[in-house]
């Protein structure tokens, strides 16, 4: 009899172990779920900052290139060089920051010098966009690029040069309705959403 209930108690303490392993299992289980879930949600938010930041700097670029073709616009372009210089993704930046900057740099300050008959009007942004990210402090170029402030920046130069762009279209069913105020409208538009989205993100 005593064998008996010690054969039970035995099997009841098995029983038990096992439950409780398969407790602890299902709980690693739903934390590694859970953990995935968050480390794919991470990477969304991630990709979206990331593929907005290329999207904003190539719509800057676009502008730029747009401005200083024959479709002139009276959009202050200017304000294109910090916005891109703070929105261009890492990658970008730090190839001009690079030799390859310098080189590039080197160039157009011999061209511009000596050859300036031979220097159009229309690189003297993108010039002087290569020179800023080369000869930019690290201060600018390391922590306040890649800081809050820097996309507040841009979203203040998106808001004016839409103000400006749709007060030069002359109201904004205008700026959406000319052939060569839709693109520059759009352009814009694409301006503002990278800083909006980075804005929300930090702040959450």
């Amino acid at each position: 009899m005593g064998m008996k209930k010690s054969y039970l108690a035995m099997k009841t303490d098995a029983a038990v172990a096992t439950d409780l392993i398969d407790s602890d299992l299902k709980e690693i289980g739903f934390a590694a779920k859970k953990l995935a879930k968050h480390a794919i949600m991470l990477g969304g938010i991630g990709f979206g900052t990331t593929f907005l930041s290329w999207l904003a700097s190539f719509a800057a670029i676009y502008l730029l290139v747009l401005d200083r073709t024959n479709w002139r616009s009276n959009m202050l372009t200017t304000l294109l060089i910090p916005y891109i210089f703070l929105s261009l993704p890492s990658l970008l930046f730090d190839l001009f920051r690079g030799d390859f900057g310098k080189w590039l740099s080197l160039i157009a300050v011999i061209t511009r010098l000596f050859f300036h008959k031979h220097f159009p009007d229309w690189l003297e942004a993108p010039a002087a966009l290569v020179l800023l990210m080369v000869v930019a402090p690290s201060l600018l170029a390391d922590t306040f690029r890649d800081s809050w402030i820097g996309t507040l920046v841009c979203l203040v130069i998106g808001c004016y040069l839409l103000q400006e762009h749709i007060r030069a279209s002359g109201g904004f069913r205008n700026s959406f309705t000319k052939a060569n105020g839709i693109s520059n409208t759009v352009g814009i538009v694409l301006l503002l959403v990278y800083p909006v989205w980075a804005l929300i993100l930090h702040f959450l």
